[in-house]
C-alpha cells in the first residue's frame, strides 16, 4: 500500500464525522486525497437529507483542500440494494440491506468507478482494520487458523463498540487489498470527535446518521406496503391464545418487539411466522425458549480467505453489536453448511446474517436459512 504522497486515494465521503476524520488521517499520512460523495437514493415520495450530507462532504473537503467528486449510483441502488430488500420481505425473510449496500455499492461499483479514474485505493469511515499475513500456517481438525491462506484480513475494530465488521463479510481479498479503514486503529469514537475538532472540521459535532444505508431512517414497514402483499389474520401467543390481529406477516420480523399492534397486553415478542395459517405467533417476554435457536442452516457462504476444513471452530454472531459466541461451522453433504452454537442464540430470522470469527479475525459469514 503506497504512502508519502505516492498513493492516490479516493475516500467514500458520507457528511459524517467518521469520513472525514478518515480523509483527514491519510492526508497527514501523505497520500493523494480526493473525497467521494455518493448519491444513491432520492425517492421524492421518501425524501433522503442527500443534498445536506453532499454540501457538508463538500465542506470538509474544501477544508481539508482536496478534490471533490459525485457519483451518481441511484438506479443501481435501487436494483441491487432496494429490489433485493422488497423481495427478502415479500418472501417472509428479514434482509441486512447494509451487508447488500456494502458488496454491491461500496466496495463494488464505488471501488470499481474508483480505479477506472486512477485511483490506487479506496477509504471509508468503516470500524474495522486489516492485517496483513505474510506466512501459511497449517491447518487440522477444529482448529481454524490465523489466516486460511490468504495475505490480507479484516479484524475487529479496535473500539468494539463500534465495530462494523459484521456488514463487512462479504469482502473478498481482491477488495480488501484496495481498501484502507484508518479510523479503525482509533480506541474510540470520543477519540474520533476529538480529532476532528482539534482539526476544525465542520462535521466534528455532527450527530451520527441512522437507519438504512444511504437512505436514513426510514418506517420500513411503511416503505414495503405498497410492493408487499399481505392480508391481515390473528395473532395468537405460543399457547395458542388469540390476542389480537396483524397488518400482514411479512411485516414483521422474529424477534420484534415494537410496533406488534397488541395496545397493552404483553410485552411480547415476534416468535414465528406461520403462513399456512396466516397467524403472528408472539411469546411473552419471560418465556426466552420459544426465541432460542441452538443451531443454524447457512446459504450463499463466503470466505474472506480459503474455505476453511470443516467442521471447525469458530465464533459467530447473528446481529451487529452482539458478542461472538462459541461455535461450529459444518458443512452438509447437500453443500450447505451448518452453525451449531454452544449456547442457545436468541430470535435467529431466516434472512439474517450470522458472521463468522476467530477472535478478533473476520473469517467470513452467509444468510440464514
Amino acid at each position: 500500500m503506497k504512502a508519502n504522497g505516492v498513493g492516490k486515494v479516493f475516500v467514500a465521503m458520507s457528511g459524517g464525522v467518521d469520513s472525514s476524520v478518515a480523509a483527514l488521517l491519510l492526508k497527514n499520512q501523505g497520500y493523494d486525497v480526493t473525497g467521494v460523495f455518493m448519491k444513491n437514493w432520492a425517492d421524492p415520495a421518501w425524501p433522503c437529507p442527500w443534498e445536506e450530507e453532499r454540501r457538508d462532504a463538500m465542506r470538509v473537503c474544501a477544508k481539508l483542500e482536496i478534490p471533490f467528486e459525485t457519483f451518481d449510483f441511484t438506479k443501481e441502488y435501487k436494483v441491487k440494494v432496494v429490489d433485493y430488500m422488497i423481495c427478502e420481505y415479500s418472501s417472509g425473510r428479514t434482509p441486512n440491506p447494509d451487508v447488500m449496500c456494502n458488496r454491491e455499492i461500496k466496495f463494488g461499483l464505488f471501488l470499481d468507478k474508483a480505479l477506472e479514474m486512477g485511483a490506487d485505493l479506496i477509504a471509508t469511515g468503516h470500524y474495522v482494520r486489516v492485517a496483513i499475513r505474510d506466512k501459511r500456517q497449517d491447518t487440522s481438525k477444529n482448529q481454524i487458523i490465523s489466516h486460511v491462506a490468504c495475505r490480507m484480513s479484516l479484524m475487529r475494530a479496535r473500539d468494539l463498540n463500534k465495530d462494523q465488521s459484521y456488514f463487512l463479510w462479504t469482502l473478498r481479498q481482491n477488495q480488501i487489498s484496495k481498501c484502507l479503514f484508518p479510523i479503525g486503529e482509533i480506541e474510540s469514537k470520543a477519540k474520533v470527535r476529538e480529532i476532528a475538532s482539534e482539526a476544525n472540521l465542520p462535521t466534528a459535532a455532527k450527530k451520527d446518521s441512522q437507519g438504512i444505508c444511504f437512505m436514513g431512517p426510514v418506517d420500513v414497514q411503511e416503505f414495503i406496503k405498497p410492493f408487499v402483499k399481505s392480508s391481515v389474520g390473528d395473532i395468537v401467543t405460543t399457547a395458542g391464545i388469540k390476542i389480537g390481529a396483524h397488518n400482514g406477516l411479512d411485516f414483521y420480523t422474529i424477534g420484534q418487539r415494537k410496533g406488534i399492534g397488541i395496545g397493552g397486553t404483553g410485552p411480547y415478542y415476534v416468535a414465528r411466522k406461520d403462513y399456512k395459517s396466516n397467524t403472528l405467533v408472539v411469546a411473552p417476554v419471560s418465556d426466552r425458549t420459544a426465541l432460542e435457536s441452538k443451531s443454524v442452516l447457512v446459504l450463499d457462504i463466503s470466505f474472506i480467505g480459503d474455505e476453511p476444513k470443516a467442521p471447525v471452530d469458530i465464533q459467530a454472531s447473528i446481529r451487529y453489536r452482539n458478542n461472538p459466541t462459541p461455535a461450529v461451522l459444518s458443512k452438509l453433504e447437500n453443500g450447505m453448511w451448518k452453525v451449531d452454537f454452544e449456547k442457545p442464540v436468541r430470535a435467529a430470522a431466516p434472512g439474517q446474517s450470522v458472521v463468522f470469527y476467530n477472535g478478533e479475525e473476520l473469517l467470513g459469514g452467509g444468510i440464514i436459512e
